[in-house]
């Protein structure tokens, strides 16, 4: 109990502070094949590029102890891509929607037609286009775009963005939001769980408390004495709090550990199970709206290629193929500590895009729900870390164990012995006794 709370002298406490283990995230780009049929109306077709692989590194700084037995921390995260793991470089030309133009279309679709035939001429002006040609660097880093100022000019406070877009322009050297959460120094059971983040105990996204609230841990470690039932972690870049079950129990190199994963009901919508209808407005079952946690813009999360999702949605495109196997998430954590061994967390970021009047950019686009891309967190405990593991968890109580037997069966003699002088020392005593039947009356 003592090495698994967060403090200063616990064997974990490193562990927590400078994740030892090596994470990757891998990123799997859809291109898009038939951009110009698009906007007469046809079915998109795209094709998989990748995985780009990025060795990531995360740490933890300002660190604070509180007197409610809390602690507070930044946890940054740091990318460097792995060219010997990918399948292609950042150089690599992609055919990708224009994420910021067709988004943008469709948040100002219910605005007067004036505005839009602003946008549209602007639009015009700058050359844009509804799919762009660029390279994997500027789509997950970002790259200099005109229509930020345009947008900016015509509709002020829309979008919050000055010079660059990209996907993932504030993931690398940032942080995730300061988290609080519990020591575990009084109560053991409460190890991890987030007690705010952000200063906030739940979040204002949602359109019910039990959306918004934060609850579990930040989603590095669990409480210990695991039950084989589910799991709960915040997670920011989702913007909700996530829940797992229990799927099976397992090894992992030696080590003990339940699995879980997600359930069908993650990202289903609020006819399908109700307690998400706080998560809309939905569209169909496998995908959640996440506009009000991303700038309004009509984004969309899921499991890669629509796994568990409505089947509509993966035949409104062409190139998924969805599979357990590849696209399902999941995490095997020790029940003992509730430190994870091995995981894989994968998701997928989608652009709801459609025909929009008055933009005539827009062409006849059907209304999809259109893959952009999506990414796998990986990272398994190796090396020492893991021969630490085995070595405590699973080699010394084994021992211990067949050393309790060895003790049991060594015992079985003595305790015979011990029972046969017990036996004999009362038969002697029973026959010196005064009333016992053989032993001779004294006269009166």
């Amino acid at each position: 109990l003592q090495n698994v709370r967060i403090d200063p002298s616990s064997i974990s406490f490193s562990m927590w502070k400078d994740i030892p283990v090596p994470f990757y995230m891998s990123v799997y780009f859809f291109e898009v094949l038939n951009s110009n049929e698009i906007l007469q109306g046809a079915k998109p077709v795209l094709n998989q590029r990748g995985p780009y692989v990025y060795r990531e590194f995360r740490y933890k700084t300002n660190i604070t102890f509180h007197d409610n037995d809390t602690v507070s921390f930044l946890e940054y995260r740091r990318l460097f891509f792995q060219p010997d793991l990918s399948n292609g470089t950042e150089e690599d030309y992609l055919v990708v929607p224009n994420i910021l133009m067709l988004g943008v279309a469709v948040m100002m679709e219910d605005l007067p037609n004036f505005v839009k035939l602003l946008l549209s001429g602007a639009l015009g002006g700058l050359k844009q286009k509804a799919f762009i040609n660029r390279t994997v660097g500027e789509i997950m880093w970002g790259y200099e775009d005109p229509l930020i100022d345009a947008i900016n000019a015509i509709v002020p406070g829309l979008i919050p963005l000055k010079e660059k877009f990209g996907l993932f322009i504030e993931l690398n050297s940032s942080h995730s939001g300061l988290f609080t959460v519990n020591t575990g120094m009084k109560n053991i059971s409460r190890v991890h769980m987030v007690d705010s983040w952000n200063g906030l105990k739940k979040v204002n996204y949602w359109r019910s408390n039990e959306c918004n609230m934060i609850n579990g841990t930040s989603g590095e470690m669990w409480p210990p004495f695991m039950t084989p039932t589910s799991l709960e972690f915040y997670s920011p870049d989702a913007c909700r709090s996530m829940t797992l079950v229990y799927e099976q129990s397992g090894k992992f190199e030696g080590v003990p550990t339940y699995r879980f994963v997600a359930p069908k009901t993650l990202f289903a919508n609020g006819t399908d199970y109700p307690p998400n209808e706080g998560f809309c407005p939905c569209m169909q079952s496998g995908i959640q709206n996440i506009s009000t946690c991303r700038l309004n813009a009509p984004m969309f999360l899921s499991h890669p290629h629509f796994y568990n999702a409505d089947p509509a949605l993966v035949d409104a495109v062409e190139g998924l193929h969805p599979n357990k196997d590849q696209h399902a998430l999941f995490l095997d954590v020790h029940p003992m500590t509730g430190i994870p061994m091995n995981c894989s967390i994968k998701l997928q970021l989608n652009l709801y895009i459609k025909q929009v009047s008055g933009i005539i950019q827009t062409g006849r686009i059907k209304p999809v729900v259109l893959p952009l891309l999506w990414f796998a967190e990986s990272g398994y405990i190796e090396g020492s870390v893991l021969k630490q593991f085995y070595t405590n968890l699973v080699l010394i109580p084994s021992l211990l164990d067949c050393l309790q037997y060895i003790f049991l069966v060594l015992s079985v003699p003595f305790i015979i012995s011990a029972v046969v002088l017990w036996r004999t020392s009362q038969r002697t005593a029973a026959e010196k006794s005064p009333h016992h039947p053989t032993t001779p009356s004294k006269p009166p």
